[in-house]
């Protein structure tokens, strides 16, 4: 008797676990699979030609980059398998298949950018557990107030207004711990909610808007002033770059708000109470410790090293991960963060900026990418000059959500700008342009940090996030599109050159 019922025990487990695996998540792995098989042995493709005349060969080392790139795309939207796992299958696939050699695909897993989310994230630890997380957001509450809608805005556009000053990066990593805190008083424990939804995808939209104000929101920024540089002999001032993009960032961080707050509604009005609650537990706060106002001293000290990084040469000369891992490294040293605390780093996310940052060198080095993007702007040299403005920003948009946005300007900056002589488009139109779309990317988490920071608050899936992103994008694309035709002419901005 006793035998047979030990045998039973684990026979019954089985089975149960068998009953519950998810077949359709596992018909989707297939077919994605099956989008890179079918690409990878077909016939060479055509070769791009751009209006020079100058040829670009596919490879087929990047044909089957491209394969390996829309399958990490549906694995990554339907979240088949982890998205940290999919990242890791990126580079196996390359590996496996001679896309790239195993020590270039694994070595982009280790970029400085990815270096630098770690360190962001790491600032984010230090908040929550010296308490200043707390603070700040029983700061915030007891401005806006007990109407969640209002609770919500005030989140947003304290987001936005810090990636005016700071990496997007690094001010998703730095709210993330306060929205959990300020989730903690809905009342709803872990659970998932609409208000949850929208706070933690709001969070990661306003980073985005936030950051295309100035160059200090994202290395995109400077990164897209320096190819201007190269290509026109101009550059973009400081407070040029804000002229023109200030009134586009914050009408998107509001337009982002009237989106959550209409479709994905609050379940709660207002959180009754939470005045009184918010004064209770700041009161019982105390003074600021030591160990938060040493927090608070280190990540002030590297923000400004950030900042002046962009006005002193010898600061420029060091990579920005390295004065990011600053705050690391003292965090460590004095005792504010110890060995068990790495145990809270979100190596998901890592991983999938990982995947992201080898994926995207990936598609450059075998020549991909710019095979791509010629082809789609080949599409439009017979276009209207607003079809092919446009026509940049949607491309920029599209693969901006695949690879970071950095690599995305690098991409289609330089063939865009070339293009654009044969358009009698002026080069200005043309690197604003793809500045404001590479900056907000809602469709994927990998298409920038916050999006998959906000995501480790398991409040909404991949799924949920795209579904999203979709209409938002289209929103983006037409803020964009009467800048173009309305705001940015008013403002002094030349659009067509003779």
């Amino acid at each position: 008797m006793t035998d047979a019922s030990s045998n039973s025990e684990p026979t019954l487990h089985i089975q149960t676990a068998q009953s519950s695996y998810d077949w359709k998540k596992f018909i989707i792995l297939l077919a994605g699979l099956g989008v890179f098989l079918t690409i990878y042995f077909m016939p060479a493709w055509p070769d791009a030609i751009d209006p020079a005349g100058k040829i670009f060969q596919l490879s087929p080392q990047g044909k089957a980059a491209i394969a390996l790139f829309l399958m990490a795309g549906i694995w990554w939207v339907f979240e088949v398998i982890p998205i940290g796992v999919t990242a890791i299958a990126i580079g196996m696939f390359q590996a496996l298949f001679l896309i790239r050699p195993g020590k270039d695909a694994f070595r982009d897993f280790m970029d400085p950018s990815v270096m630098f989310i770690f360190g962001s994230i790491v600032i984010g630890l230090a908040f929550t557990k010296s308490g200043l997380t707390r603070r700040i957001a029983y700061k915030v509450l007891a401005v806006a107030g007990e109407n969640t809608n209002m609770i919500l805005l005030g989140c947003l556009v304290v987001t936005a207004a810090l990636a005016h000053l700071m990496a997007h990066t690094a001010v998703a990593a730095t709210m993330f711990p306060i929205l959990l805190a300020i989730y903690s008083l809905y009342g709803e424990g872990d659970k998932k909610t609409n208000f949850g939804k929208s706070l933690f995808i709001g969070m990661a939209y306003a980073a985005g808007a936030g950051s295309i104000i100035t160059f200090l929101g994202a290395a995109r920024g400077p990164a897209a002033a320096g190819m201007y540089k190269e290509f026109t002999g101009n550059e973009i001032g400081f407070f040029e770059l804000t002229s023109y993009m200030f009134v586009i960032g914050w009408l998107m961080v509001f337009l982002i708000w009237l989106y959550l707050i209409t479709f994905i509604k609050p379940e709660k009005k207002t959180i009754p109470g939470l005045k009184d609650t918010v004064k209770r537990l700041s009161a019982g706060l105390g003074p600021m410790s030591a160990h938060e106002k040493i927090v608070l001293f280190i990540v002030l000290g590297v923000v400004v090293l950030m900042t002046l990084r962009g006005f002193i040469p010898f600061l420029q000369q060091i990579d920005r991960a390295a004065l990011m891992l600053i705050s690391t490294l003292m965090f460590f040293i004095i005792g504010i963060l110890t060995v068990k605390d790495l145990e809270e780093i979100p190596w998901n996310i890592i991983l999938l900026f990982s995947g992201a940052m080898s994926i995207g060198f990936c598609l450059w080095q075998t020549g991909a990418a710019e095979w791509m993007a010629v082809q789609w702007l080949g599409l439009l040299l017979e276009a209207h000059w607003f079809v092919f403005v446009m026509g940049i920003a949607a491309f920029v948009l599209i693969m901006t959500n695949f690879i970071m946005n950095v690599a995305a300007i690098a991409i289609v900056l330089p063939v865009a700008l070339v293009i654009a002589k044969y358009m009698g488009v002026a080069p200005e139109v043309v690197m604003y342009a793809s500045l404001v779309t590479a900056g907000m990317p809602f469709l994927l988490l990998i298409g920038a940090a916050p999006n998959a920071i906000a995501y480790d608050s398991k409040q909404f899936t991949t799924g949920e996030f795209f579904k999203h992103g979709i209409p938002m994008s289209l929103v983006l694309l037409i803020v964009l599109g009467l800048s173009v035709t309305l705001l940015w002419p008013l403002l002094g901005m030349q659009i067509q050159v003779k």
